[in-house]
C-alpha cells in the first residue's frame, strides 16, 4: 500500500529524481493513452496525479487553444513539473494538491486524464463523484492503471525474486484498479456513465544504454515495490538480492535494452448527467 503521506515525502523525492527513467519506462503505455485522449474534446484539461507532467505537457502540445492544469500530492513531482514547461507556459501550469479534494470555480474541467495516478486514492468512490461534481456536465474521463500483477511480470517476477507477500488487490497502490468490475463499479457509483475498459500491452523499459542490466538495476533500487524491499536489506542478504535481479534482468536484455511485458487498462467514460448528487 502506498499512502498519500508516502507520496508526500520519500516516494514522492524518488520520483522526481527519477522522472526521466520514469516516462521512458511508461513510454510505449503513454503514445497509445494520447491516441486514446486524442478522441475526446475537451479544452480545460486536469491532469490527476500528473507526477512530473509528461502527460499533460504532449496534451498542451496537441491542443494549443487548451488550459491543462497538473495536480500531485507531491510537492517534489510538481517542483519537477515546473521545471519543465518551457514555452507552455502560459498554457499549463501544475498545482500541488489533492484531487479527491480539489475544487476551482473557476476551472470546471471538460476532459479529465491520468496516467497510471488515479490507483492511489484512499476511497475512490468518494474521490471520483467529487470530480464529477467538479467538472463540467459533459466531460469525459480517460486514465490508465495497471491490469493484474499475473500479467505484469516487471512487478510479478521481482516480487517472486524477493519474496514480496501478496498485498490487499484494492488497496491504494500499483494494482488496486486491476479487477474491471471493481473499477466500474466505483464509477458508476460516482455518476459516470458509458464505462469502457480496454486492454493494451506494452514494453516495460527498465534498462537502456552501454550496461542496461545495471541501469535497471538503478531504476528498481528508486521507485517501485523493489526499491522498498531492498531498503530494508543490508549486507550479504542485499548483495544477494541484487545477484537474483541482474540474473534475471540478464535474460530480458536484447542489445542495449532490458525491456519486460506490461498490461494495462485504458478506461473511458463520461459524466453521466442522470446522476444526481446529494
Amino acid at each position: 500500500m502506498t499512502s498519500t503521506a508516502d507520496w508526500q515525502a520519500a516516494v514522492g523525492r524518488n520520483w522526481a529524481r527519477s522522472w526521466q527513467l520514469t516516462d521512458r519506462s511508461f513510454a510505449g503505455l503513454t503514445a497509445q493513452l494520447l491516441e486514446r485522449i486524442g478522441r475526446y474534446a475537451g479544452e480545460r484539461v486536469l491532469d490527476l496525479g500528473c507526477g512530473a507532467g509528461e502527460l499533460a505537457l504532449a496534451v498542451a502540445r496537441a491542443r494549443p487553444r487548451a488550459e491543462v492544469l497538473g495536480l500531485d500530492i507531491s510537492g517534489d513531482l510538481i517542483a519537477a513539473a515546473r521545471k519543465r514547461v518551457g514555452a507552455d507556459a502560459a498554457q499549463v501550469r501544475f498545482e500541488l494538491g489533492d484531487a479527491a479534494r480539489w475544487a476551482d470555480p473557476e476551472f470546471a474541467p471538460d476532459l479529465l486524464i491520468s496516467r497510471h495516478g488515479v490507483m492511489f486514492f484512499d476511497d475512490p468512490p468518494a474521490a471520483f463523484a467529487h470530480l464529477r461534481a467538479a467538472a463540467a456536465p459533459d466531460a469525459a474521463l480517460v486514465f490508465s492503471c495497471f491490469r493484474s500483477p499475473r500479467e505484469n511480470p516487471w512487478a510479478s517476477g521481482m516480487a517472486d525474486l524477493l519474496g514480496l507477500p501478496p498485498g490487499d488487490p484494492t488497496a491504494p497502490g500499483p494494482f488496486a484498479f486491476a479487477d474491471p468490475q471493481h473499477v466500474e463499479g466505483i464509477l458508476a457509483q460516482a455518476g459516470w456513465g458509458q464505462i469502457d475498459l480496454e486492454p493494451v500491452d506494452f514494453a516495460y523499459v527498465a534498462g537502456h544504454g552501454a550496461d542496461p542490466v545495471e541501469d535497471a538495476i538503478t531504476f528498481v533500487a528508486r521507485i517501485g515495490p523493489a526499491a522498498q524491499a531492498l531498503r530494508q536489506l543490508d549486507g550479504a542478504a542485499r548483495d544477494a538480492a541484487l545477484a537474483r535481479l541482474r540474473d534475471w534482468f540478464s535474460g530480458h536484455r536484447a542489445g542495449d535494452l532490458v525491456a519486460l511485458s506490461a498490461a494495462a487498462w485504458i478506461v473511458t467514460a463520461k459524466a453521466d448527467r442522470r446522476h444526481r448528487f446529494r
